[in-house]
Order: structure tokens, then sequence, then C-alpha cells
């Protein structure tokens, strides 16, 4: 009889999101091995149940959200209903996801599954509902089987994950390697990019214009460099139009919009150094980092305590590391790499090395079944 997995994520592809990511990366894992049912947020309107990559997927209607965490008052029957229907051996819960745990967690005593608690983050941002939901975070770990972090980084900076250490299982993020090869006309366009940026040292960074992006620190850092350098800042968000304004006068950063696959390769595959200015714990793990360093860059980041983003990229090996919100010093850094070329050379070899050692899908797949064997 093949064993039942039952995935619960936020919300799930086609919603991008990092979770949301991971999700879809553990279904894939078990396709084939595995009964798979997928149960989630529908990010537009309505009830529906439709299918990704083969597997059913029930996304509920979200009613309202509540410091960015989505309620539905449907859905501890639409879980109920899913569990009792579907009697799954093991259930893979993607935190945070409050409202649901408080369901989840009613079952919990009844029903003879399994639980992996997937723990992307603590709810830090949202100070009140996290203190709400300090007592149901440890009785969610209490009654876990399993829980995965994202690093051993973020073990030690949890007041939850630290305490519940000999439950905690270290499976990283995964970079795609299908989504990220490249050919010719990759190679092609980053010459493009070379030529349009003539002379300059190119520093890129993407990522959505959100406060714990830290893109703000990057622009000040440009004060401190001189015109030899071009910055490119990738993507949008809320905060692009305050980011523009707080550039204005300053020719050496370009704001690019949302780039596509095809244009991201290119620029990865030109930059000099790659900026990271993420400052909170919100960046629990950088995934575009990873990205990054997959094309050989050399990065330069700040430190956060308790993230994986220094798990991800390790200070002096591939890349820099600097204090917190120090734009100076992020300038420094910069300058250290660009003016270097047998440093530069050193950390872009190692970049490339530790993605394919540690976060590549392959990497991925053995850690979650392994994971899977041993509950």
């Amino acid at each position: 009889v093949m064993n039942k997995i039952l995935h619960i994520s936020k919300y799930y592809h086609p919603f991008v999101g990092g979770t949301e990511q991971v999700a879809r990366d553990c279904v894939n894992v078990f396709k084939g091995s595995y009964e798979q049912k997928v149960i989630c947020f529908n990010h537009e309107k309505g009830n529906i149940t439709d299918k990704v990559d083969d597997v059913e997927v029930i996304r509920v209607n979200c009613q309202a959200k509540v410091a960015s965490q989505s309620i539905a008052l449907s859905y501890g029957k639409q879980l109920k209903k899913t569990i009792n229907s579907f009697k799954p051996d093991i259930v893979i819960f993607h935190y945070p996801n409050p409202f649901v745990a408080h369901s989840l967690l009613k079952f919990r005593k009844k029903k003879s599954f399994k639980l992996i608690t997937w723990w992307h983050l603590d709810i830090t941002k949202q100070k009140i509902l996290g203190k709400l939901f300090n007592g149901q975070s440890e009785k969610l770990l209490k009654m876990s089987d399993k829980v995965v972090a994202t690093s051993p980084n973020y073990i030690d900076g949890s007041p939850f994950l630290s305490k519940y250490r000999d439950k905690c299982v270290i499976i990283p993020n995964c970079v795609s390697e299908a989504m990220l090869e490249y050919n010719e006309k990759h190679l092609e366009l980053a010459k493009q990019f070379k030529e349009k940026y003539k002379d300059k040292k190119i520093c890129f960074a993407f990522g959505r214009h959100v406060p714990y992006k830290g893109l703000i620190y990057l622009i000040n850092a440009s004060k401190y460099l001189d015109d030899s350098y071009a910055i490119l800042i990738g993507d949008k968000g809320p905060l692009t139009e305050s980011l523009q304004k707080e550039a204005q006068g300053d020719n050496k950063i370009s704001f690019l919009g949302r780039i596509d696959d095809e244009e991201l390769k290119g620029i990865l595959l030109a930059c000099d150094v790659f900026c990271f200015p993420s400052i909170t714990k919100n960046e629990a793990f950088g995934i575009g980092q990873a990205e990054a360093m997959y094309y050989g860059n050399a990065i330069v980041n700040f430190y956060i305590e308790g993230s994986g983003v220094n798990y991800v990229s390790l200070n002096g090996i591939t890349g820099i590391e600097v204090e917190n919100g120090n734009s100076e010093k992020f300038a420094e850094a910069i300058k250290k790499i660009a003016n270097n070329p047998e440093l530069k050379e050193k950390y872009k070899e190692n970049s490339k090395k530790r993605v394919e050692e540690l976060f590549t899908y392959s990497t991925f797949k053995n850690n979650v079944e392994k994971l899977l064997k041993e509950i």
C-alpha cells in the first residue's frame, strides 16, 4: 500500500513565494512513491480544487488577513474533511501559518498521522501576534515528530527551535538547477551587459522592494563608491518610489524593474559583485543569494543574527559579511572584492562549489527522503 502524505502550505504554485517553492519541491520529491494531496489558501477567490504536477491541490477561499496571516472560516471544516477522507500517514506542515496551526493541533490529539513541521521562520514582525502564538508554537513543536529547519544558524537563533534541538533536522532550501541552466545565448546576453556598462564594475541586487530587503543600505553604500561602479537594482515593490527618490542624482544607480528569467541569467553571469543587503531575520535563508552563487558570484551581505543568510554565504570563503546596516562597511567590502582579482576569483569558485554541494535539488531530495525514512 502506498503511504499517503498531506502537505499544508499557506499558498501554492502558481503563487510565487519561497515557502510555496519549498512545498512544491517537497511534493515533487515524493511523486510516484507516495499518494499526495496539498491543502492551502486560494491566492485568488473561491474554494477550488485543481492539480499541479498531477497532484490534487485543495484551495480554500481566504476571507481576511490579520497581520499578513490568512484566515478562512471554512478552513477547519475543509481540513477535517480532507484528513478524514484522505487518511494521511504523514502531514508536512509549512510554518508560519498560525491560524491553520490552531485547527491542525485539534486533530493532532485524535489522529494517527506523523507530523513534520517545516519551520521557515519565527513570527517576528508581528510583535503582538507573535506573543499570542508563542504558546501555540510551543505546542506545535511538542506535538511534531520531526521539525525541519533550513539552517543551523536558524536553530541557534530561534527561541523556539533551540528548545527542541533533538527533533530538528537541517534541510537547506534548494535552487533549481533546471531553471538556472544557462547556454550560449545567456553568455551572449552577459557580454552585452558588460558592453553596456563598459569599464564599470557591475554590482547587482534583486528582490522585492520591501523593508527587510535593505535596499536603502545599498543605495547609501553607493555614496561611498566612485564612478567606476554601476549599481543595478532589479525588481519592484511598495518601496520602489521612495528608493528611487533616495537615489536621485546618483548616476551609478539604475533601477531595472522586473527582470525575466533569461535576462536575470545574463546579469548574474556578467556581475562583478552580488549585493545582498537584507537586514532582518525575515530573510531566513536567502534563495536569491544562493542562485547568484550558483553562477559563481562573490557575495557582500550583512550579518543577521540567527538567520541562514550567513550560512548560505560564508564570510571570507564565498564573500564578505559586514556589520548589519553599516552602508560604509558594505561599500568597503564591494571595493575590496572588485579591486582584488585573486580574491574575487577565490570567492567565485567557492560560491559555485558551495551551492553544488549543499543547495541543489538533488541534495534536497536526498535530505527529504532520509527524513521520511527516519520517521
